[in-house]
């Protein structure tokens, strides 16, 4: 049986790593993406990206959705459209700022949720540096940006709210429907609600075939493998747990950042990148001393493998 998020075992130093692998496979992605926004937009990018994993992950899973009870279909839906919004509103917003200043502005969502989540002190010491990072990562922005866009900012907002929900909703397939089929098919579920702003851009591959082997390199960068990986951390650590660790995904936008988009890190996002990482590094530590303090209750309980 899956473990629960808040009455499971805290096996948080796997989900580290996971998380860190997810985040630097999205940022990978989402550079990619934006080699395709000049011809599909960013909503048809969306569409392309979403579609292109939702069949890879069908074709390796094969849900057995007639089995499904309502529940499971429930929270695969809840899932779906969330990951729309999530994926849709972040693309508009990269579409019109920095890689790093969009991501920085978007985990105000995972932030906020882990700290309304969290109910120990410990765990609000590392909720604090990274909210203190992030604090950083927006006073870097707002002084070396020449221009920061309101609706660019006002999308990654909107981003930022589905970012929190995807965590919540994700937690919940992760207990309800094993293995990946959950994700596979809110990834089609999520195709089809952003299809209507976005299908007009991506029917534009079919002028630029090139485009679609882009498009699949960002489904697989940006998709496929980091929710993957996000799912199997949710089913090891409590959602305020797996809150902090993404704070990870602006440091490695920071670093995605320079290395393909030549964006400099100034001496403000150096030491954020610092808060961050003690943050996560840890929530890690602590939920390994939980793990060796309170040992299971009931041993016959495991971890669904994805």
């Amino acid at each position: 049986m899956p473990v629960t998020p808040s009455t499971g075992p805290r096996t948080s130093s796997p989900a580290l790593f996971l998380v860190l692998g997810s985040c630097i496979s999205l940022q990978f992605g989402a550079a990619f993406a934006a080699k395709l926004f000049p011809e599909l937009g960013s909503w048809g990018t969306t569409v392309l990206r979403l579609g292109i994993a939702a069949l890879v992950l069908l074709a390796i899973t094969r849900p057995a959705v007639r089995r499904w009870n309502r529940d499971q279909w429930r929270a695969t839906l809840a899932l779906g459209l969330s990951l729309a919004g999530m994926n849709g509103f972040f693309y508009a917003a990269i579409e019109r700022l920095p890689l790093g200043t969009a991501v920085a502005i978007e985990f105000l969502g995972p932030l906020t949720l882990a700290a309304v989540l969290t109910r120990k002190a410990r765990d609000l010491t590392w909720v604090a540096l990274a909210l203190g990072g992030m604090t950083l990562l927006a006073v870097e922005s707002v002084t070396t940006d020449a221009y920061l866009d309101p609706l660019g900012a006002l999308y990654a907002l909107i981003a930022a709210m589905f970012w929190a929900l995807y965590i919540q909703t994700g937690a919940r397939v992760g207990i309800l429907v094993p293995g990946t089929g959950g994700l596979a098919v809110a990834l089609v579920i999520a195709t089809f609600a952003v299809a209507p702003l976005g299908m007009p851009g991506a029917v534009q591959v079919v002028h630029a075939p090139h485009l679609l082997l882009i498009g699949a390199g960002t489904a697989l960068l940006a998709s496929v493998i980091p929710y993957t990986l996000e799912l199997a951390a949710l089913r090891r650590v409590p959602r305020n747990v797996f809150g902090i660790l993404l704070s990870l995904e602006p440091v490695a936008a920071t670093f995605i950042g320079w290395l393909l988009l030549s964006q400099s890190a100034g001496p403000f996002r150096l030491l954020a990148i610092g808060l961050v990482v003690a943050a996560s590094v840890g929530s890690s530590l602590s939920g390994r001393r939980v793990d060796d303090e309170e040992p299971v209750r009931n041993p016959a309980v495991a971890v669904t493998s994805s």
